[in-house]
């Protein structure tokens, strides 16, 4: 079997792997297989966690299954096990089918191809400030996000295989639009997102730079053909000195040279010489003096970070609002497994440097008060991984955690506005003893009679803000009570009644 064959067979398990472990993900215990496996393989999310947190994430060890193998073998995850970079490959075989002269200008090395380098030096100096924003345009993080906020939503209306109910997802349409595109720019360039784009292409091609093997070109065989960039997956030129940090090891080159002149492996005495790297240092200051100018823009709107926002609710076991924010990628994977929906991509919520983050919407859901699913997904740590009986207080834990807490609006309460029976808060309301409680109390109608009705109260100390209350309202448009952030466990500033430090 050829090299090119056996990576044919490695892509199609991967995807497929990939694809399995997002849809079975709130079906079953996977028994030791997580569900982040390919987050957690990612280097560019290992390297760049670590440098706004200062720490390695457990499960994040596993990157060095790819960092190590990349040292001596290249670039190969590109072609190998990437999803993204493998779906961008199938679309655009489709989409490129002739073996024609112009397929072969279409894979030549182009100038353009630096672009991602200068994109990873802006995450990369953005990271190292204090603020993780690779999740925009991770590989990884980018094809989970558009499965799982636009594609398996569809899947509703095919038997309901994923979802209980049909999901929806705010800023979806923009998610699949921005996917949609990046498919589609393979009709003008090859792997349009992998040469020009992906911020982790550029990290493996950084580190696959001294690998010491790689495609080879024997000099004497060579006739300068090009026939080996028919169907060339990186755009590194093997037909003359090859950009090993754009190469991909699809082994495609090899296959279709005619003269036996390509190989894979170490140098001959008749090998050629390799192309440095083709990036202006000017270019490269000159981004990293952009992104520092950026950063203190981005800390200088209002974010949930220096200001708390009553609308930016996050999932229990999350980490102070500025640690969640050095540690989250925008992944999506705990909105994947949330059975009640409520989990959303954010939009502006919490500032530019939040967008896509993951918040409670209770008007789509509420946090299942015996769930903790979020934080077994989470590839980073930005949600803690806890227990059912830390969420909710149970021995040993003296306290349940607590994401926010409910208000009354009482010009909509229909007990309190319209003097109209409803129990409907206290009955969905899942803490023992019961945050919301009713007093009997005497009103005059219009006409003048005397009746009682049953009016809510709210206990704070007892409310966990879990948002089944809001969620079940049946004051529909705008519900009668809602929850706000004030009082969450995970912040000692964002609380009703401060307290002096002992």
């Amino acid at each position: 079997m050829t090299l090119q064959n056996l990576r044919r067979i490695y892509s199609v398990f991967f995807f497929a792997l990939f694809v399995y472990l997002l849809v079975i993900t709130d079906f079953r215990n996977l028994k030791g297989y997580e569900v982040s496996l390919f987050l957690e393989i990612n280097p560019l999310v290992s390297i760049f966690s670590f440098f706004t947190s200062g720490t390695i994430y457990k499960g994040l060890i596993l990157s060095l299954l790819i960092i190590i193998p990349t040292l001596f073998l290249g670039r190969f995850f590109c072609s190998w096990i990437c999803p993204l970079g493998i779906l961008n490959q199938w679309i655009s075989f489709f989409l490129n089918k002739k073996e024609t002269s112009e397929n072969q200008e279409k894979n030549e090395y182009r100038k353009m191809f630096r672009f991602k380098y200068y994109i990873l030096v802006i995450f990369a100096v953005l990271a190292v400030s204090g603020t993780l924003q690779i999740g925009l345009l991770d590989p990884i993080a980018f094809i989970s996000r558009a499965f799982i906020v636009s594609g398996f939503p569809a899947l509703y209306n095919w038997g309901e295989l994923i979802y209980l109910k049909q999901p929806v997802f705010q800023g979806g349409i923009l998610i699949t639009l921005l996917f949609l595109t990046v498919l589609f720019a393979n009709r003008f360039i090859t792997r349009f997102w992998c040469r020009v784009l992906c911020p982790l292409g550029a990290l493996l091609g950084i580190m696959s730079f001294g690998s010491i093997m790689r495609i080879r070109r024997n000099i004497e065989k060579c006739t300068d053909c090009k026939k080996c960039l028919l169907h060339c997956q990186g755009g590194c030129d093997p037909h003359s000195n090859l950009r090993v940090n754009e190469c991909h090891v699809c082994m495609n080159c090899i296959a279709s040279c005619p003269e036996d002149a390509l190989h894979y492996g170490f140098a001959e005495t008749r090998s050629s010489i390799h192309q440095s790297f083709d990036i202006s240092r000017r270019r490269l200051l000159e981004t990293g003096v952009a992104a520092f100018v950026l950063f203190p823009m981005m800390k200088s709107s209002l974010t949930g970070e220096n200001q708390a926002l009553a609308d930016v609710i996050r999932p229990p076991g999350a980490l102070t609002e500025k640690d969640f924010l050095r540690r989250c990628i925008k992944c999506s994977e705990c909105m994947r497994v949330c059975p009640t929906n409520v989990l959303q991509p954010a939009l502006l919520e919490g500032g530019f440097e939040g967008i896509w983050d993951p918040l409670l919407i209770n008007k789509i859901g509420y946090c299942e008060y015996n769930c903790v699913l979020c934080g077994q997904v989470c590839p980073t740590g930005a949600i803690r991984n806890i227990s059912v009986e830390e969420k909710i207080g149970k021995k040993p834990y003296k306290n349940p955690i607590k994401i926010g807490t409910a208000f009354f609006n009482r010009g909509r309460c229909l007990p309190w506005a319209m003097n109209r029976t409803c129990i409907v808060c206290e009955e969905v309301c899942p803490t023992s003893p019961k945050a919301i409680w009713f007093r009997k109390e005497e009103v005059v109608t219009r006409e003048g009679k005397v009746k009682k009705v049953k009016r809510p109260y709210l206990d704070p100390d007892l409310c966990i803000g879990c948002g089944i209350c809001e969620n079940k309202c049946p004051v529909l448009d705008k519900p009668a009570i809602r929850v706000s952030s004030v009082g969450e466990t995970r912040s000692k500033t964002n609380q009703m009644v401060l307290t002096a430090n002992k």
